[in-house]
């Protein structure tokens, strides 16, 4: 990862004790915490204004196009959920600020990650890019599947915004074996569902809900404005 933008001591001090809080927390994954160690988490939100907000483990950022930068704790969750491992294909439906996608690569997943803001689509695409990261981004909404590509299925799908339901679309596109972690329900009350995806249909799919989640939700279609 170049290091071309600043990350002073007073923001590695702060990464250290967030890794140390999540840890306390629960957090045991050693290659997750490691890559949340290294990740400037500034660098995807560049607001000096927020200063240690941004290591808050319980405060999630406002970003551009209404969207948020998730709590630490919960990217930290969320991504433990997945029980990844290197080289594995994840999809990502929230593409966001891209903290949580350079997060997955720091874990040296293969990463798909579907924006339907275009205005953080292509922001993102480009840091992303020049943070040396090579997730794969697309804009999109991932209701009905990403048609670029096409029969493709993954090992894991991330996604970080609330859906109202399970989107069938979005099982098709897992692996069997394969797991899916989504918080589903209205915005008021969404829970966090961990899928394994034990064979093509929903009698084989064992749904774990894991407690209360709070994303923005998950919509249809492009955002050009």
């Amino acid at each position: 990862m170049p290091t071309l933008l600043p990350d002073p001591p007073k923001y590695q001090a702060w990464r250290r004790r967030m890794v140390e809080q999540i840890q306390q927390r629960g957090i045991s994954d050693a290659r997750l915490l490691a890559a949340m160690q290294k990740l400037p988490r500034q660098w995807f939100c560049p607001d000096t204004l927020l200063d240690t907000l941004l290591y808050d483990i319980d405060c999630a950022i406002q970003i551009d196009c209404n969207q948020t930068l998730s709590k630490p704790f919960t990217v930290a969750w969320q991504t433990q959920l997945l029980g990844l491992q290197p080289h594995m294909t994840v999809l990502e439906v929230g593409t966001g600020s891209g903290y949580q996608t350079a997060v997955l690569c720091e874990m040296e997943a293969r990463v798909f990650t579907v924006e339907r803001q275009v205005v953080l689509f292509r922001k993102t695409k480009a840091l992303l890019a020049s943070l040396g990261y090579r997730a794969r981004c697309y804009l999109g909404d991932c209701f009905n599947g990403l048609p670029e590509m096409k029969g493709f299925q993954y090992d894991r799908i991330l996604v970080t915004c609330g859906a109202p339901q399970l989107p069938d679309g979005l099982m098709q596109m897992l692996k069997t074996g394969g797991v899916m972690v989504i918080p589903i329900g209205p915005e008021s009350s969404q829970t966090m569902h961990r899928i394994t995806k034990l064979g093509p249909t929903p009698d084989l799919w064992r749904d774990e809900q894991l407690g209360d989640a709070y994303f923005v939700p998950m919509l249809q279609g492009k955002n050009f404005s």
